[in-house]
């Protein structure tokens, strides 16, 4: 019997199976490869370095944050085929990889957190969560990337022209590298085109019009078309995640397989109740945590709350 592949990725928005970019590369890659899987949303730890994540079977099962990371999972450890076994030796390969992985990674997670004021990033993230909650979290995030960039009130202005002019410089390479063809590389897909391609939806599709960003990959016509026929064929013409999932857990949607038979539910314990009602008591002490620092954090008159430990996740 073939093993099942579940992908668990964050929940679908901005008319994608998945906002997250790191999750709807690890989405393409498996199309691009013809694995067949099922989907699930993880919606309780948006701040999680591990999602997404593969399990495959009941035995085994592959984090973001480790071995290189989701892909490189899925073609050395889980037995994915291998779709840059016959380009990753190309001239090229190592200079795009790097543009690709460093600069444009790094111009995406700014526009989201910093550049477009963190609006898109919280649907993204956050806006499962309580209100309070999801705003900490949203704030400590965009605090860690200007810290990673070094960027500070007096040469914010510089920081972000650096930043989108290597974006706008990648833009460019990519653009003639990619001409006229259907892929990056020896017109057959690979895991740049995944990860490329997973960028460029979430800076059309998820940024305002008005995003630096957004404006700068529009530019390219070829880099448009190519995203635009990735949506059309990987994204549109498969089944739609449900939008609905509920925030309290996971729910699955099976790109390539039926949905198993419902199991009836099983009365629950006196343990687990109590469990339950100890669990909702913590909810509500963290939510009554959170308004205090919030109001605490207004009182002082906007002064910034000093950060000790970075945000979990490189989003």
């Amino acid at each position: 019997m073939a093993e099942v592949y579940t992908l668990v990725v964050r929940k679908p928005c901005f008319d994608l199976p998945t906002g997250c970019p790191q999750c709807l590369s690890a989405f393409i890659y498996l199309n691009f490869a013809k694995i067949p899987f099922q989907l699930n949303f993880h919606l309780n730890d948006p701040h999680s370095d591990k999602i997404p994540y593969i399990e495959v079977g009941d035995d085994y099962v592959a984090y973001d944050n480790e071995n290189g990371g989701i892909i490189e999972c899925l073609k050395k450890d889980v037995g994915v085929v291998d779709l840059d076994s016959e380009v990753s030796s190309l001239p090229d390969w190592v200079s795009i990889k790097a543009i690709i992985t460093t600069w444009l990674h790094d111009a995406l997670v700014y526009e989201l957190w910093v550049g477009s004021e963190g609006s898109s990033a919280y649907s993204i993230y956050y806006s499962d969560l309580p209100w309070p909650i999801g705003k900490v979290l949203s704030s400590k995030k965009a605090r860690w990337v200007k810290s990673k960039h070094g960027i500070t009130d007096d040469n914010a202005v510089v920081k972000q022209e650096e930043i989108y002019a290597r974006a706008g410089y990648a833009y460019d390479t990519l653009s003639k590298l990619l001409g006229e063809k259907n892929y990056l590389f020896e017109n057959s897909p690979s895991s740049l085109d995944a990860i490329f391609l997973a960028h460029g939806l979430v800076v059309l599709q998820a940024l305002p019009e008005s995003s630096a960003l957004r404006v700068k990959f529009s530019e390219h016509d070829n880099l448009v078309k190519y995203v635009q026929k990735c949506k059309s064929e990987l994204i549109e013409a498969g089944p739609h995640p449900h939008t609905d999932a509920s925030p309290s857990g996971s729910r699955s949607q099976s790109t390539k397989r039926p949905k198993p038979k419902s199991v009836p539910k099983r009365e629950k314990s006196e343990a687990e109740k109590t469990f339950k009602r100890r669990g909702s008591y913590f909810v509500a002490a963290q939510l009554v945590a959170v308004v205090v620092f919030l109001t605490l954090m207004v009182t002082f008159d906007g002064t910034e709350v000093e950060v000790e430990n970075d945000v979990d996740g490189d989003f």
